[in-house]
This record gives structure tokens, C-alpha cells and sequence, in this order.
């Protein structure tokens, strides 16, 4: 009895001594170059229904509720959403603007974990493209913590971004294009 006690003993502090060595801190952070000024780049994050063209949750799940609240885009707009086990639900929220160059928000999520962080994009000009970083950061909870231990949530949500991104560029750049050729 005393060698299993003692194993489990074992099991445990390992387990504890992993969990505090995990981060109290997270950032993920992805980036895309977009052939267009920041001006035409800036309202697809800033107006938050155009996020239905290119949001790569959305399309982990077509049936998603979205309601939105507040002005159509900038500080005070914000979008609440309902979904499968892949999105969960929560709110985002615009909390600061500068045009062309920034919107910051609050992303706070309800289910499957509650949590709070923060999700910004920049746009940046760099010789007739702009660089649009999608960044997302907080800090992690105990909870946050062991999910991490089985789940890589930065992997996730770097592939997501990446997705996301990747469509808004073809979005932004596709829109250009049949503008140019009407």
C-alpha cells in the first residue's frame, strides 16, 4: 500500500511542479502582407459584420448565432456568438481605434473555458502592401494551464489565425481585381 501511496505522491507533485512551470503569460501572433492600403484593409476588421467574409470560426461552424451590438465598427461595437464545441461561445468587443493603423478588442469566452484576453490587429504600409498582424494575448489561469498540458492552444489558434488572414487577403485582393476588370 505504501508504494502506491507514495507513486501517486510522486504523480502528484510532478503534476504540480509542471503546472507552475507553465507560463502565467500567452501571446500568439500571425502576420499576412495584403496588396492594398491599409485604408481599404482597415474596415474589414474595424466594421465587425464584414468579419463574416473572412472569420475562420465561422466556418468551423456554419450554424453559429451572431448578434451584433453597439455602432457598426469602432470602439463600442461589438459582436456576441453561440456555437458547436469548435467555436463555444462569447463576445468581442472594439475597446480602441486609430484608423489604418489599429483595433484592439475585447474577446471575452463563456464556453468551452471563461476567459478573458485581449486580440489586436495593426496594419502596417510597406511599399503598396500592408502587413496586417493578428496578435491575441492574456494571461493564462490555472485552468488555462492544465488545459494546455493536453491541448497546444497556440498551435490552434495560430492555424486559425493563419486561415483567417489568408482569406481576408483573398477577400481584400479578390475585391480589388474585379473592380479593376468591371
Amino acid at each position: 500500500m505504501l508504494p502506491i501511496l507514495l507513486a501517486l505522491a510522486f504523480i502528484v507533485i510532478l503534476f504540480v511542479v509542471v503546472l507552475v512551470g507553465q507560463p502565467d503569460e500567452f501571446a500568439v501572433s500571425r502576420r499576412i502582407k495584403i496588396t492594398a492600403p491599409a485604408g481599404s484593409v482597415y474596415p474589414h476588421v474595424n466594421e465587425l459584420r464584414n468579419w463574416e467574409a473572412w472569420n475562420p470560426w465561422g466556418k468551423l461552424d456554419p450554424n453559429m448565432k451572431t448578434t451584433y451590438d453597439g455602432p457598426p465598427g469602432g470602439v463600442g461595437a461589438s459582436y456576441a456568438w453561440s456555437g458547436n464545441n469548435k467555436v463555444g461561445a462569447g463576445r468581442n468587443t472594439i475597446t480602441q481605434t486609430v484608423p489604418n493603423e489599429l483595433v484592439r478588442l475585447k474577446l471575452e469566452f463563456q464556453k468551452p473555458m471563461v476567459a478573458t484576453n485581449t486580440a489586436e490587429f495593426t496594419f502596417r504600409m510597406d511599399s503598396g502592401q500592408t502587413t496586417v498582424t493578428w496578435t491575441m494575448f492574456g494571461k493564462n489561469s490555472p485552468a488555462g494551464k492544465i488545459f494546455g498540458l493536453f491541448m497546444n492552444c497556440e498551435k490552434m489558434c495560430a492555424k486559425q489565425f493563419d486561415k483567417g488572414l489568408a482569406e481576408m487577403k483573398s477577400v481584400i485582393e479578390g475585391a480589388g481585381k474585379a473592380s479593376v476588370s468591371n
